[in-house]
C-alpha cells in the first residue's frame, strides 16, 4: 500500500496540515526515556559501587594481606628469636654443667691429693714414730743391761749373768705379745700391766745397785732405772696409739672437735626448739585472738538478728539447736530466713518487694509509654529530607502535568525513635 499525499486541490495548493500531538504518548514516551535514563543510571551506580567496593576489598584485602604478612614475619622472628634464646640457654646449660663438672673434678683430685698427702704424712709420721720408740727402747736397754750385769756379777755364781737378760726380756718379750694383741684385736691391758711391772722391777733393781755397789755409782743406777722405765713406756705408748687406730677409737683432738660439733648442733637444735616454741606461742596466742575477736562478732552479730528480726531468729535459733550447732551460722540463718519470708534473698521480706515491684513498674511505665500531646514527636518522626539542587530541572515543567517518577531512596526514610513510637501507639490502640 502506498501513501499518497494531496497536494494541490482544484488547481490550488493545499496547506500542510499541521502535526498533532498526543500529551499521554508524550508522557508515556517521557515515562519510558525517564525510566530507560533511571535503570541506566541504576545500572551505572551499580557498577561504579560495585567497582568501588571491589576496589574497597581490594584495598582491605592487600592491608589484610600486608597485615597476616606483618604478624608472620613477627612470628618467624619470634621463634627464630626464641630458637636463638633456646639455643643459647642449651649452650650456656651444656657450658655450666661442664664447668661444674671440671670443678667437682678439680675438687675430687684435689681431695685425692690432700687425701694422698694425709696419707704420705701419716705413713711418715708412723714410720718415724715406729723406728723412734724401738730405737729408744734399744738405747734403755744398751744402758740398763751393763748395769745389771755388774750389779748381778759373782765368780761363785755365774749363772746370775742372766738375770738382766729376764728381767729386760721380760718387758720386751711383753711388749711383743701386746703387738701381737693389737694385730688380732684382743685385750692388750694385760700385756700393758705385765710390761710395766717388769720395767718397774728392772728399774728398782738398777736403782738400788747404783745405791748399794760402789762399782755401779748412783749416777749409773739412776739412769739405768730411767732407761728400763723409758723404753717400755716409750714402746707402749706406740703400740697404744696403734690399738686406737685399729679399733677406730677417736684421738683427743677429733673427740674435742666432735665434742664442739656436738656442742653447736646442741645449741643450734635448742635455738631452733626456742623459736619454734616462740612461733607456737605466737600462732596461738594471734588464733586466741581471732578467736576472740570471731565470738565478739558473732555475739554482736546474734545481738541485731534477735532485736531486729524476732521471728525469723526464733526459727534459726531452732535450727541450730536441732542440729547442735554452737552458733547461728550464716547457712542456718539464710535457711530460717527463707522460711518465714519466703525470700531467699537475706534481707529482703514481702513487703520490700512489692514496693520495687511497683517502683519497678512505674519507671517501665514513664520510660516506655508513648507520649501524646504538646511534646508528642510528629515532626521527627522522619530523618533529615536530602537537599535539591537549586540547578536542577522541574520535572513538572514539560510534562504535561504528570507527576516526575518516584525513585528508591526519594523519600527519608523513619527513625528507630519513630518506629519505636508507632509501635507503642499500635499496643496501646489494640489494649484500648
Amino acid at each position: 500500500m502506498t501513501a499518497t499525499s494531496v497536494e494541490k486541490v482544484n488547481g490550488r495548493a493545499v496547506a500542510s496540515p499541521e502535526p498533532r500531538f498526543d500529551p499521554r504518548a508524550l508522557a508515556e514516551a517521557e515515562a519510558i526515556r525517564t525510566r530507560a535514563a533511571a535503570e541506566a543510571d541504576a545500572v551505572r551506580a551499580k557498577a561504579e559501587g560495585e567497582a568501588k567496593a571491589a576496589e574497597i576489598l581490594a584495598v582491605e584485602q592487600a592491608e589484610k594481606d600486608r597485615i597476616a604478612n606483618e604478624r608472620a614475619r613477627m612470628r618467624l622472628e619470634k621463634e627464630q628469636a626464641d630458637h636463638k634464646a633456646h639455643l643459647a640457654k642449651k649452650a650456656a646449660e651444656a657450658a655450666k654443667s661442664k664447668a661444674d663438672e671440671e670443678k667437682a673434678k678439680k675438687a675430687d683430685a684435689e681431695r685425692d691429693a690432700a687425701e694422698a698427702k694425709r696419707d704420705a704424712e701419716q705413713q711418715r709420721s708412723e714410720r718415724w714414730w715406729k723406728w723412734g720408740a724401738r730405737s729408744i727402747y734399744a738405747v734403755g736397754l744398751i744402758i740398763a743391761a751393763p748395769v745389771q750385769f755388774m750389779h748381778f756379777w759373782d765368780r761363785e755364781r755365774p749363772f746370775l749373768l742372766a738375770a738382766p737378760a729376764l728381767l729386760e726380756g721380760f718387758a720386751l718379750v711383753l711388749a711383743f705379745g701386746a703387738a701381737w694383741a693389737v694385730a688380732h684385736r684382743r685385750d692388750v691391758a694385760p700385756y700393758r700391766v705385765g710390761i710395766m711391772l717388769g720395767a718397774a722391777i728392772a728399774a728398782g733393781i738398777n736403782m738400788y745397785g747404783g745405791l748399794s755397789d760402789a762399782r755401779i755409782g748412783f749416777n749409773a743406777g739412776l739412769i739405768g732405772a730411767i732407761a728400763s722405765l723409758g723404753g717400755p713406756i716409750v714402746l707402749m705408748a706406740y703400740e697404744h696409739g696403734i690399738a686406737q687406730k685399729a679399733d677406730g677409737i677417736p684421738s683427743f683432738r677429733e673427740r674435742r672437735a666432735a665434742e664442739k660439733k656436738a656442742a653447736a648442733e646442741k645449741k643450734a637444735r635448742e635455738s631452733a626448739r626456742a623459736e619454734k616454741q616462740a612461733a607456737e606461742a605466737t600462732a596461738a596466742a594471734d588464733k586466741a585472738a581471732r578467736e576472740k575477736a570471731a565470738a565478739e562478732e558473732q555475739a554482736r552479730r546474734d545481738a541485731d538478728r534477735r532485736g531486729d528480726h524476732d521471728d525469723v531468729w526464733a526459727v534459726a535459733d531452732a535450727l541450730r539447736s536441732a542440729r547442735g550447732s554452737q552458733y547461728v551460722t550464716e547457712q542456718i540463718w539464710a535457711e530460717a530466713w527463707y522460711r518465714v519470708t519466703g525470700c531467699k534473698t537475706v534481707g529482703i521480706r514481702p513487703e520490700i518487694e512489692e514496693l520495687s515491684q511497683a517502683a519497678q513498674f512505674r519507671m517501665r511505665a514513664v520510660t516506655e509509654a508513648p507520649i501524646k500531646g504538646e511534646f508528642s514527636l510528629i515532626e521527627s518522626q522522619k530523618g533529615p529530607r536530602s537537599k535539591r539542587d537549586p540547578n536542577a530541572p522541574d520535572g513538572r515543567a514539560s510534562n504535561g502535568g504528570t507527576p516526575p517518577v518516584r525513585r528508591a531512596g526519594d523519600t527519608a526514610p523513619y527513625t528507630a525513635g519513630a518506629k519505636k513510637q508507632a509501635r507503642l501507639e499500635q499496643t496501646t490502640e489494640k489494649k484500648d
